[in-house]
């Protein structure tokens, strides 16, 4: 009887020995990348997404953030592929800046998932996110719909970083709908750092206040300032038209306030997470699909959004 214990204790033993090691064997890792800056309030939201993954499957889900420096988000991907990754997902960073990289990846048989910011013919597998080209148009059409503006206005529209594929795809939409009509827009650079947005927002809106019939914010942490520069500024809420990114506790804020009127928001937490599983699918053989995520939200409905927030 003693005897029978001790072997059914040695079995348990290297059970509980062989079972750990055999899901380490089986965990797959992917590589995360982020175009964004870590302090960014929608990346962390983006990179929750990516942590949820990670503890629901068990997979390992390595991320970096590359704040718009093009050179070291490349040889992100350059490294992952030389690490063998099962798959990676990516945001871009400048049109046609991940082509090459992304062409690199497949020839090692890695699928590569686009997310945030599209770019369909750089080669990837699938897209995730928002289609910002329909953005811009929704945020343009909702301006003119409700009056806001109208042929001969003039619109302004702050970024945190011009020509980037997000701002591109953005400005192509809204300007189809504003060039027919004949209404002008400015786009200025307002930088990834928080402090010198407001400042460089602040700066722009008191010299050109005037003529400013409407604002566009085409990023997250420029629409996330707008309560900050026009209460430094002296602008009333709802005195001029704005509508934008709204993937932020503050961008709530401000639609419930009155500050912005319309603001987008893309689902970043589901849009990483269904990232992962798209390159998990890629690697296991199941074609991916596209995705496209996103929707407008005004003051009736911001409260849903910024609890989805944490807010």
């Amino acid at each position: 009887m003693f005897k029978k214990f001790v072997t059914l204790l040695a079995l348990l033993l290297i059970f509980a020995l062989v079972v750990p090691l055999s899901a380490q064997e089986d965990a797959k890792v992917f590589y995360w990348i982020s175009h964004g800056a870590p302090a960014d309030p929608v990346w962390i939201l983006f990179l929750q997404g990516a942590e949820q993954f990670a503890a629901d499957t068990g997979h390992v889900v390595r991320t970096s953030f590359h704040s718009g420096d093009v050179p070291s988000h490349q040889e992100a991907v350059r490294a992952a592929i030389a690490a063998g990754a099962t798959g990676i997902v990516t945001s871009t960073p400048d049109p046609g800046s991940l082509t090459q990289v992304i062409a690199e990846a497949h020839a090692a048989g890695i699928p590569v998932i686009v997310i945030n910011t599209e770019d369909a013919t750089s080669g990837r597998d699938a897209y995730v996110g928002g289609d910002n080209i329909v953005i811009g148009r929704r945020w343009a059409q909702y301006l003119v719909d409700n009056g806001f503006v109208k042929e001969g206005d003039f619109v302004w529209m702050p970024v945190e970083v011009p020509g980037a594929t997000y701002q591109v795809l953005e400005t192509t939409g809204i300007a189809s709908v504003f060039d027919p009509l004949g209404i002008t827009y400015e786009i200025t650079d307002s930088t990834l750092d928080q402090a010198e947005i407001i400042t460089r927002m602040s700066d722009y809106l008191t010299a050109n206040r005037g003529k400013i019939n409407a604002i566009i914010g085409l990023g997250d942490l420029v629409t996330g300032s707008i309560k900050r520069v026009f209460d430094q500024v002296g602008v009333a809420p709802g005195e001029i038209p704005v509508v934008g990114w709204g993937n932020s506790v503050d961008t709530a804020n401000e639609v419930l306030e009155g500050y912005v009127n319309a603001a987008m928001w893309q689902d970043p937490v589901a849009t990483s997470y269904l990232g992962l599983s798209q390159a998990m699918m890629a690697a296991s053989g199941i074609p991916p699909s596209d995705i496209i995520l996103g929707t407008l939200y005004e003051k009736d409905n911001a409260e849903f959004y910024l609890k989805l927030m944490g807010g």
